[in-house]
């Protein structure tokens, strides 16, 4: 069974692809760099030469570019397609343990790098339409694979959230004549109480409508559409936001912190108002607890924030400044 399925009740496709129930989960400590499929030497990897950062199609796609045909249901309310796309794994270093904030900036310039240049290459096939770039982090995130690495779906339809994105950013274009993030990002920095960090490219903040407690949204403080749009100085900038987000949980958790970091990219396709920006997801509410989305979450998409965006902006600034020795090199500043 392989194919996309559409949810009627909130006019979303679904993935349906049962074959990624039998990829590996999390093995033992002991066996795990000995199993590692990104680890040098193993069999994806042994025919490559000395490399940094790698692109492997991924062994459980949910997407491919030649799926089985679907046969379709009698109800026409129930609509299915082909599971048409394609599912890549970016491996950002050959080192079997690590974060982005544990490579160096020229280092994590070559990952920001293969995102835009995969994100190019597979925006030219003719059934994709949105090629989503992410990274999950940690068991609490439910990683399979712990050695560091992003995954890129190229999808054959614009997601959900990007959609809802879209149609605001365009509404609020045609009301004021101006770009909502751009105004968001101008008002934050003359503000200031919610930023974290900045440089001269890109600022760090937990938004004033986060629904994770420590959300932390990374916002191209020039106007820029998409990753494909970014030019080397950008590349390099984001690279430094995207090293110190990820240092600053380490230092506010005082572990190794998981996370989910999204890319919000303009579709390839077509020619919308929009603003590309990284959000990060953060699952604790502080270092013990984990905030759970439950029933008013899952059942509403209705947040609750734990906490007031402020006082925890407070908190990951102290965090970050905490985390930029252990850095080196960096380009901006925490506040």
């Amino acid at each position: 069974m392989h194919e996309i399925r559409w949810n009627p009740l909130i006019k979303q496709w679904v993935i349906v692809a049962a074959h990624r129930a039998v990829r590996p989960w999390r093995p033992d400590e002991k066996q795990e760099r000995f199993m590692c499929p990104f680890c040098p030497g193993a069999p994806e990897l042994r025919d490559l030469d000395k490399w940094d950062v790698v692109v492997l199609p991924n062994k459980y796609p949910a997407l491919i570019s030649n799926p089985p045909p679907v046969e379709l249901e009698k109800m026409s309310l129930l609509l299915k397609r082909e599971a048409r796309g394609g599912a890549e794994v970016v491996v950002e270093t050959p080192e079997h343990q690590g974060d982005l904030c544990t490579l160096t900036l020229d280092h994590a310039k070559k990952v920001v790098e293969a995102y835009k240049n995969e994100v190019e290459k597979l925006s030219k096939a003719e059934y994709v339409e949105y090629v989503a770039v992410f990274r999950n982090k940690g068991k609490e995130i439910g990683v399979s694979l712990t050695h560091p690495h992003s995954q890129i779906y190229a999808l054959p339809f614009i997601p959900p959230r990007i959609k809802a994105e879209i149609d605001a950013m365009e509404e609020y274009r045609r009301k004021n004549g101006t770009c909502m993030i751009c105004d968001v990002s101008r008002y934050e920095i003359e503000e200031g109480k919610r930023i974290i960090y900045i440089n001269d490219e890109f600022v760090s903040l937990i938004p004033f409508y986060a629904m994770w407690p420590y959300e932390i949204h990374i916002y191209p403080i020039k106007h820029v559409r998409s990753l494909r749009e970014l030019s080397d100085k950008q590349v390099l900038y984001l690279a430094d936001a995207l090293r110190v987000v990820t240092a600053t949980y380490n230092s506010l958790l005082e572990r190794d912190a998981p996370y989910i970091m999204v890319l919000h990219d303009h579709p390839v396709k077509g020619d919308y108002e929009y603003h590309f920006h990284v959000e990060f997801y953060q699952p604790y509410r502080d270092k013990e607890k984990l905030k759970y989305a439950a029933g008013i979450e899952w059942g509403y998409w209705v947040f609750t924030y734990d906490g007031v965006p402020e006082e925890r902006a407070l908190e990951l600034r102290k965090a970050c400044r905490e985390a930029l020795p252990s850095l080196g090199e960096v380009l901006g500043r925490c506040l």
